[in-house]
């Protein structure tokens, strides 16, 4: 039976996607155009990776250039400028999970693990007044695997009662690594890990 959801943000509750897929264009905007397509293809393929990881990546196996520490949070920070405002928006709700956490957080126990910035996260999530139905808010720079960890541990929960619900394959791999279950959503190339929500009206 499932107690505990853990559901991944971007793409499962937020369309937020496309937004941060041009906050990236727009960030790197300087740089050659056919490097930076190159990041958007690792960004889209790593939907639980964070902005840190994402901009590491960037510079060291794209550009083959260094980049400290300090530059990067440069980065993330500009970045978080363009997009935390935008995305405070009710209109990237994705209606049909957020239907379902609205009629079941008192059922389940919800949490979100996700590859957010989680300042900008939990702004988010107050904007839209989504923190009352969530246990913990959680988002990087802790890697997704370690959150779930951390959730299972923090709050005792029996593995096979709790499940993750995410759209990417490092969803996957973080619900892997930490020996629960994984309901794929929203990213039909997920479909055949191991389960798959068409829509939230047949959860079960």
């Amino acid at each position: 039976m499932i107690k505990n959801i853990i559901f991944d943000f971007d793409g499962v509750i937020l369309d937020s996607i496309p937004v941060k897929t041009e906050a990236f264009r727009k960030l790197f905007e300087l740089y050659d155009t056919q490097k930076v397509e190159e990041l958007i293809e690792y960004h889209l393929q790593n939907g639980g990776k964070s902005r840190y990881v994402k901009i590491k990546y960037f510079f060291n196996e794209i550009l083959k250039q260094e980049i400290s520490e300090k530059e990067v949070l440069q980065y993330a920070e500009s970045y978080s400028k363009l997009t935390k405002e935008e995305l405070a928006n009710k209109k990237y709700l994705i209606s049909d999970s957020i239907g379902f956490i609205e009629q079941n957080h008192k059922k389940y126990n919800m949490h979100v693990a996700s590859g957010a910035d989680e300042v900008d996260l939990k702004y988010i999530c107050d904007s839209l007044y989504l923190g009352k139905y969530f246990l913990s808010i959680n988002g990087s720079p802790k890697i997704k695997s370690t959150i779930v960890k951390d959730i299972l541990e923090q709050n005792s929960y029996i593995k096979e009662e709790t499940i993750l619900i995410g759209d990417s394959i490092n969803d996957y791999e973080a619900a892997n690594l930490n020996n629960i279950f994984f309901y794929g959503f929203n990213n039909l190339e997920l479909n055949g890990l191991e389960k798959y929500i068409y829509d939230f009206s047949k959860f079960k």
